[in-house]
């Protein structure tokens, strides 16, 4: 078994969850095209670089397009990540920068989620984790974007209900106006210059770094720390695949 290969456990796991096969038209060995595409999102090789040993490169390229634009690798994470209690939420962002490769992408009438900032063009990944540090909600914007206006669309895919954690760059009365009207309750300290200070109790606020822990683990994967895909569905199913991997990784060591 090579070093980023589905282990027996994890594939156990991961191949009900994957699509049914048509009647009468064999499919390309399921495991070795998701271990042929975890060897492309870990090292970051190009694709036509793949190994041999995982098949053509374009079997396994067009399998990660074609499940990308049919939503099933984000399915797949959304089943993995369905049994998490969610008895807290933690939201944060991080951004990456866009290889000149995907740059090209930018150009064009379509939202590739590619943006001009400080460090050029990049890419700003939104996240909600769970109290274990594990990956709940994954959306993807122009490295240039506020966290506040990804922030609702982050919550209202979480379980109402529930106390959530984010730094002061969250702090907006429509962002807890929004919590609050879920039946949970937010955890986010003021902007250093307002007059009334909200608290946030410390052994609650140092929590946060779970989520940064997590975008340190994702970017073990050299697809996820640099953005090479044009598109942005492509690029926000990497981080679905990457996503459920750690949930596999985590129910492995649970059973």
């Amino acid at each position: 078994m090579a070093r980023f290969d589905l282990t027996e456990s994890e594939w156990s796991i991961i191949a009900p969850l994957l699509p049914n096969k048509p009647r009468g038209v064999p499919r390309v060995d399921d495991r070795r095209v998701l271990n042929g595409i975890f060897y492309i999102l870990r090292t970051g090789s190009p694709w036509r670089d793949l190994p041999e040993r995982y098949g053509p490169y374009t079997t396994v390229y067009n399998r990660y397009n074609r499940w990308a634009r049919a939503g099933v690798w984000l399915r797949i994470f959304e089943m993995l990540a369905a049994s998490s209690p969610q008895s807290l939420q933690l939201i944060d962002s991080s951004i990456v920068r866009a290889h000149q490769h995907a740059a090209g992408g930018s150009k064009g009438g379509s939202d590739h989620a590619i943006g001009r900032s400080r460090g050029g063009l990049t890419t700003k990944i939104h996240a909600a984790v769970d109290g274990a540090g594990l990956p709940l909600v994954l959306l993807v914007s122009p490295g240039q974007a506020s966290d506040k206006a990804a922030a609702p669309a982050l919550i209202e895919h979480l379980q109402p209900g529930r106390d959530l954690v984010a730094d002061r760059g969250y702090d907006a009365r429509a962002i807890l106006d929004l919590v609050a009207a879920r039946g949970g309750q937010a955890h986010i300290p003021t902007q250093r210059d307002r007059k009334h200070q909200r608290s946030v109790p410390p052994e609650l606020y140092r929590e946060r770094n779970l989520v940064e822990r997590f975008f340190n683990r994702m970017k073990h994967f050299r697809r996820i720390a640099t953005r090479f895909d044009k598109l942005s569905r492509n690029y926000l199913a990497a981080l679905h695949l990457v996503g459920s991997r750690l949930w596999l990784r985590h129910y492995e060591s649970v059973t």
